[in-house]
Protein backbone atom coordinates (compact mmCIF):
# COMPACT_ATOMS: atom_id res chain seq x y z
CA UNK A 1 0.00 0.00 0.00
CA UNK A 2 2.89 2.51 0.83
CA UNK A 3 3.99 3.00 -2.47
CA UNK A 4 0.56 3.91 -3.88
CA UNK A 5 -0.45 6.40 -1.27
CA UNK A 6 1.07 9.47 -4.01
CA UNK A 7 -1.40 8.00 -6.55
CA UNK A 8 -4.00 8.33 -4.15
CA UNK A 9 -6.03 11.54 -5.38
CA UNK A 10 -5.74 10.85 -9.20
CA UNK A 11 -7.76 7.69 -8.36
CA UNK A 12 -10.42 9.20 -6.85
CA UNK A 13 -10.31 12.13 -9.58
CA UNK A 14 -11.25 8.82 -11.92
CA UNK A 15 -7.65 9.31 -13.77
CA UNK A 16 -5.54 6.52 -12.29
CA UNK A 17 -7.81 3.46 -13.08
CA UNK A 18 -5.71 1.17 -15.43
CA UNK A 19 -5.98 -2.41 -16.46
CA UNK A 20 -3.71 -4.87 -17.00
CA UNK A 21 -3.41 -4.66 -20.72
CA UNK A 22 -2.25 -1.17 -21.79
CA UNK A 23 -4.99 0.90 -23.29
CA UNK A 24 -8.27 -2.00 -22.51
CA UNK A 25 -7.99 -2.82 -26.32
CA UNK A 26 -7.23 1.24 -27.31
CA UNK A 27 -5.13 1.21 -30.66
CA UNK A 28 -4.89 4.20 -32.06
CA UNK A 29 -1.29 6.69 -31.40
CA UNK A 30 -0.75 7.83 -28.24
CA UNK A 31 -2.13 11.61 -27.88
CA UNK A 32 -2.22 13.08 -24.37
CA UNK A 33 -3.18 16.60 -23.69
CA UNK A 34 -0.42 19.12 -23.99
CA UNK A 35 -1.38 22.98 -24.40
CA UNK A 36 1.04 25.45 -25.27
CA UNK A 37 0.46 28.48 -23.32
CA UNK A 38 1.48 32.19 -24.78
CA UNK A 39 0.81 35.82 -23.30
CA UNK A 40 -0.32 38.70 -25.93
CA UNK A 41 2.59 38.80 -27.73
CA UNK A 42 2.40 35.59 -29.04
CA UNK A 43 5.51 34.42 -26.82
CA UNK A 44 5.55 31.14 -25.40
CA UNK A 45 5.40 31.28 -21.99
CA UNK A 46 4.70 27.61 -20.50
CA UNK A 47 3.48 23.94 -21.16
CA UNK A 48 0.67 22.11 -19.63
CA UNK A 49 0.71 18.27 -20.32
CA UNK A 50 -2.72 15.96 -18.27
CA UNK A 51 -0.76 13.40 -16.61
CA UNK A 52 -1.99 9.87 -15.02
CA UNK A 53 -0.81 8.68 -12.82
CA UNK A 54 -0.56 4.95 -12.50
CA UNK A 55 0.09 2.66 -15.78
CA UNK A 56 0.39 -0.90 -16.62
CA UNK A 57 3.90 -2.00 -18.64
CA UNK A 58 4.97 -1.00 -21.65
CA UNK A 59 2.68 1.61 -22.42
CA UNK A 60 3.73 3.62 -25.18
CA UNK A 61 2.68 7.17 -24.30
CA UNK A 62 5.94 9.51 -24.98
CA UNK A 63 5.46 11.18 -28.54
CA UNK A 64 7.71 13.94 -30.50
CA UNK A 65 5.35 16.87 -29.55
CA UNK A 66 5.60 16.41 -25.80
CA UNK A 67 9.60 15.51 -25.85
CA UNK A 68 9.91 18.75 -27.74
CA UNK A 69 8.26 20.91 -25.14
CA UNK A 70 10.44 18.93 -22.30
CA UNK A 71 13.57 20.28 -24.18
CA UNK A 72 12.06 23.73 -24.36
CA UNK A 73 11.37 24.21 -20.63
CA UNK A 74 13.38 25.72 -18.26
CA UNK A 75 11.40 23.57 -15.39
CA UNK A 76 8.86 21.48 -14.34
CA UNK A 77 5.87 21.94 -11.98
CA UNK A 78 4.09 18.99 -10.98
CA UNK A 79 1.19 18.49 -7.91
CA UNK A 80 4.01 16.03 -5.87
CA UNK A 81 7.72 15.94 -7.05
CA UNK A 82 9.04 13.53 -4.09
CA UNK A 83 6.92 10.66 -4.84
CA UNK A 84 9.77 7.84 -4.53
CA UNK A 85 10.51 8.94 -1.04
CA UNK A 86 8.08 6.46 0.13
CA UNK A 87 8.78 6.29 4.10
CA UNK A 88 8.20 10.20 4.09
CA UNK A 89 4.79 9.75 2.18
CA UNK A 90 3.65 6.89 4.73
CA UNK A 91 4.63 9.20 7.44
CA UNK A 92 2.44 11.86 6.20
CA UNK A 93 -0.80 9.95 5.64
CA UNK A 94 -0.53 7.64 8.77
CA UNK A 95 -0.53 11.12 10.65
CA UNK A 96 -3.20 12.73 8.72
CA UNK A 97 -5.40 9.58 8.83
CA UNK A 98 -5.15 7.56 12.03
CA UNK A 99 -7.43 8.51 14.75
CA UNK A 100 -8.64 6.17 17.56
CA UNK A 101 -12.06 5.28 18.67
CA UNK A 102 -13.65 5.95 14.72
CA UNK A 103 -17.31 4.23 14.79
CA UNK A 104 -18.08 0.90 13.32
CA UNK A 105 -17.37 1.13 9.38
CA UNK A 106 -20.86 0.11 8.41
CA UNK A 107 -22.20 3.17 10.64
CA UNK A 108 -20.12 5.41 7.79
CA UNK A 109 -22.65 4.44 5.33
CA UNK A 110 -26.92 4.31 4.49
CA UNK A 111 -28.08 0.63 5.73
CA UNK A 112 -28.89 0.18 2.07
CA UNK A 113 -24.86 0.80 0.75
CA UNK A 114 -23.67 -1.36 3.77
CA UNK A 115 -23.92 -4.58 1.41
CA UNK A 116 -22.00 -3.37 -1.28
CA UNK A 117 -19.54 -1.51 1.20
CA UNK A 118 -18.88 -4.79 2.95
CA UNK A 119 -18.38 -6.65 -0.37
CA UNK A 120 -15.24 -3.62 -1.90
CA UNK A 121 -14.08 -4.18 1.21
CA UNK A 122 -13.66 -8.28 1.06
CA UNK A 123 -12.91 -7.71 -2.56
CA UNK A 124 -9.71 -5.35 -1.68
CA UNK A 125 -8.55 -8.10 0.65
CA UNK A 126 -9.46 -6.10 4.09
CA UNK A 127 -11.61 -6.64 6.86
CA UNK A 128 -14.29 -4.14 8.27
CA UNK A 129 -12.09 -4.04 11.75
CA UNK A 130 -8.70 -3.01 9.48
CA UNK A 131 -10.35 0.66 9.43
CA UNK A 132 -11.29 0.80 13.13
CA UNK A 133 -8.92 3.75 13.84
CA UNK A 134 -8.89 5.19 10.10
CA UNK A 135 -10.55 8.29 9.48
CA UNK A 136 -13.36 8.35 6.49
CA UNK A 137 -11.64 9.50 4.01
CA UNK A 138 -8.69 7.74 4.38
CA UNK A 139 -11.14 4.38 4.39
CA UNK A 140 -12.13 5.84 1.12
CA UNK A 141 -8.86 6.11 -0.78
CA UNK A 142 -7.78 2.66 -0.20
CA UNK A 143 -10.87 0.97 -1.31
CA UNK A 144 -10.82 3.29 -4.54
CA UNK A 145 -8.07 1.44 -5.24
CA UNK A 146 -9.59 -1.79 -5.93
CA UNK A 147 -9.83 -1.35 -9.96
CA UNK A 148 -6.10 0.32 -9.80
CA UNK A 149 -4.13 -3.00 -11.52
CA UNK A 150 -1.31 -0.12 -13.17
CA UNK A 151 1.95 0.57 -11.49
CA UNK A 152 2.75 3.74 -10.12
CA UNK A 153 5.93 3.44 -10.98
CA UNK A 154 4.89 3.69 -14.81
CA UNK A 155 3.16 7.13 -13.64
CA UNK A 156 3.54 9.51 -16.78
CA UNK A 157 4.15 12.17 -13.57
CA UNK A 158 7.14 10.09 -12.13
CA UNK A 159 8.70 9.79 -16.32
CA UNK A 160 8.24 13.69 -16.60
CA UNK A 161 10.38 14.25 -13.16
CA UNK A 162 12.76 11.75 -14.48
CA UNK A 163 12.94 13.90 -17.48
CA UNK A 164 13.74 17.08 -15.73
CA UNK A 165 16.61 15.77 -13.86
CA UNK A 166 19.11 18.26 -13.27
CA UNK A 167 17.01 21.08 -14.01
CA UNK A 168 14.43 23.03 -11.59
CA UNK A 169 11.11 21.09 -10.33
CA UNK A 170 8.55 22.37 -7.93
CA UNK A 171 5.81 20.96 -6.55
CA UNK A 172 1.81 22.69 -6.27
CA UNK A 173 1.34 20.71 -3.42
CA UNK A 174 3.14 18.15 -2.01
CA UNK A 175 1.87 14.89 0.07
CA UNK A 176 1.01 16.54 3.01
CA UNK A 177 -0.64 19.55 1.58
CA UNK A 178 -2.82 17.46 -0.76
CA UNK A 179 -3.62 14.64 1.69
CA UNK A 180 -4.49 17.46 3.88
CA UNK A 181 -7.25 18.56 1.59
CA UNK A 182 -9.03 15.31 2.08
CA UNK A 183 -8.06 15.82 6.28
CA UNK A 184 -10.11 18.79 5.91
CA UNK A 185 -12.76 17.69 5.10
CA UNK A 186 -16.40 18.21 7.26
CA UNK A 187 -17.15 14.30 8.08
CA UNK A 188 -20.10 14.82 6.45
CA UNK A 189 -18.30 14.98 2.95
CA UNK A 190 -15.67 12.33 3.93
CA UNK A 191 -18.89 9.90 4.27
CA UNK A 192 -20.15 11.25 0.70
CA UNK A 193 -16.96 10.52 -0.62
CA UNK A 194 -16.97 6.95 0.79
CA UNK A 195 -20.50 6.83 -0.45
CA UNK A 196 -19.90 7.60 -3.88
CA UNK A 197 -16.17 5.44 -4.20
CA UNK A 198 -19.13 2.51 -3.06
CA UNK A 199 -21.43 3.61 -5.85
CA UNK A 200 -18.96 3.98 -8.79
CA UNK A 201 -17.13 0.33 -7.71
CA UNK A 202 -19.77 -1.23 -10.28
CA UNK A 203 -19.55 1.32 -13.00
CA UNK A 204 -15.79 1.01 -12.74
CA UNK A 205 -15.52 -2.47 -12.77
CA UNK A 206 -17.72 -2.94 -16.02
CA UNK A 207 -15.10 -1.07 -18.34
CA UNK A 208 -12.17 0.27 -15.72
CA UNK A 209 -10.30 1.51 -18.95
CA UNK A 210 -12.45 3.70 -20.02
CA UNK A 211 -10.82 6.42 -18.90
CA UNK A 212 -7.13 5.38 -19.46
CA UNK A 213 -8.27 5.17 -23.18
CA UNK A 214 -9.26 8.22 -23.21
CA UNK A 215 -6.11 9.61 -21.64
CA UNK A 216 -3.85 7.93 -24.02
CA UNK A 217 -6.41 9.54 -27.04
CA UNK A 218 -6.16 12.70 -25.45
CA UNK A 219 -10.16 12.44 -25.33
CA UNK A 220 -11.51 15.70 -23.90
CA UNK A 221 -14.42 15.17 -23.96
CA UNK A 222 -14.30 12.31 -21.69
CA UNK A 223 -11.88 13.44 -19.45
CA UNK A 224 -14.51 16.60 -18.85
CA UNK A 225 -17.50 13.93 -18.12
CA UNK A 226 -15.32 12.50 -15.25
CA UNK A 227 -14.92 15.51 -13.71
CA UNK A 228 -18.38 15.75 -13.55
CA UNK A 229 -19.70 12.54 -12.28
CA UNK A 230 -19.36 10.55 -9.43
CA UNK A 231 -17.88 11.91 -6.34
CA UNK A 232 -17.45 14.90 -8.64
CA UNK A 233 -20.64 14.81 -9.19
CA UNK A 234 -21.07 16.39 -5.26
CA UNK A 235 -20.60 20.29 -5.33
CA UNK A 236 -18.70 20.85 -1.69
CA UNK A 237 -16.48 17.85 -2.98
CA UNK A 238 -15.88 18.69 -6.55
CA UNK A 239 -15.03 22.41 -5.04
CA UNK A 240 -12.62 20.89 -2.53
CA UNK A 241 -10.96 18.59 -4.82
CA UNK A 242 -10.93 20.49 -8.15
CA UNK A 243 -11.67 23.87 -8.68
CA UNK A 244 -10.34 25.24 -5.47
CA UNK A 245 -6.94 23.33 -6.46
CA UNK A 246 -7.00 24.45 -10.04
CA UNK A 247 -7.15 28.21 -8.55
CA UNK A 248 -4.64 28.06 -5.97
CA UNK A 249 -2.32 26.33 -8.75
CA UNK A 250 -3.48 29.40 -11.46
CA UNK A 251 -2.05 31.92 -8.40
CA UNK A 252 1.13 29.96 -8.02
CA UNK A 253 1.90 29.60 -11.49
CA UNK A 254 1.26 33.57 -12.97
CA UNK A 255 4.10 34.36 -10.04
CA UNK A 256 6.31 31.92 -11.75
CA UNK A 257 5.10 33.34 -15.44
CA UNK A 258 5.72 36.65 -14.26
CA UNK A 259 9.13 36.00 -12.75
CA UNK A 260 10.44 34.94 -16.43
CA UNK A 261 9.90 30.99 -16.04
CA UNK A 262 8.82 28.92 -18.92
CA UNK A 263 7.83 25.67 -17.33
CA UNK A 264 6.34 22.71 -18.37
CA UNK A 265 3.04 21.82 -15.86
CA UNK A 266 2.14 18.17 -16.01
CA UNK A 267 -0.37 17.42 -13.47
CA UNK A 268 -3.82 15.18 -13.01
CA UNK A 269 -5.40 15.59 -16.88
CA UNK A 270 -8.85 16.72 -15.22
CA UNK A 271 -7.19 19.68 -13.90
CA UNK A 272 -6.92 20.25 -17.78
CA UNK A 273 -10.54 20.41 -19.21
CA UNK A 274 -13.76 21.96 -18.60
CA UNK A 275 -14.57 25.52 -17.32
CA UNK A 276 -12.87 25.01 -14.19
CA UNK A 277 -9.55 23.74 -15.74
CA UNK A 278 -6.13 25.70 -16.10
CA UNK A 279 -6.50 25.96 -19.88
CA UNK A 280 -9.66 28.33 -19.00
CA UNK A 281 -8.07 29.70 -16.18
CA UNK A 282 -5.20 31.16 -17.62
CA UNK A 283 -7.38 32.12 -20.96
CA UNK A 284 -9.57 34.61 -17.87
CA UNK A 285 -6.78 36.05 -17.43
CA UNK A 286 -5.79 37.03 -21.10
CA UNK A 287 -3.28 34.06 -22.17
CA UNK A 288 -3.62 32.12 -25.32
CA UNK A 289 -3.90 28.81 -24.87
CA UNK A 290 -3.61 26.41 -27.70
CA UNK A 291 -3.72 22.31 -28.14
CA UNK A 292 -0.32 21.11 -29.88
CA UNK A 293 -1.27 17.32 -28.92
Amino acid sequence: MIHRLALMLAVLLCLGACQDEPGGGYTGGASPILFEVADADGETKAWLFGTIHSLPDDTEWRTDKLDEAIGNADSLIVEIAALEDSAALFDIYRRLSVTPGQPDIGLKVTADRRPALFSLIDEAGYRPRDFQSLETWAVALNLAQVFDTGEPENGADRAMIHAFKGRPIHEFEGVEKQLGIFDQLPEKEQQDLLAAVVEEADTRSADPARLQRAWLSGDIKVLEEATTEGMLADPELRQALLVDRNRDWLSQLIKRLDQGQRPLVAVGAAHLVGPDGLPALLERQGYTVSRVQ
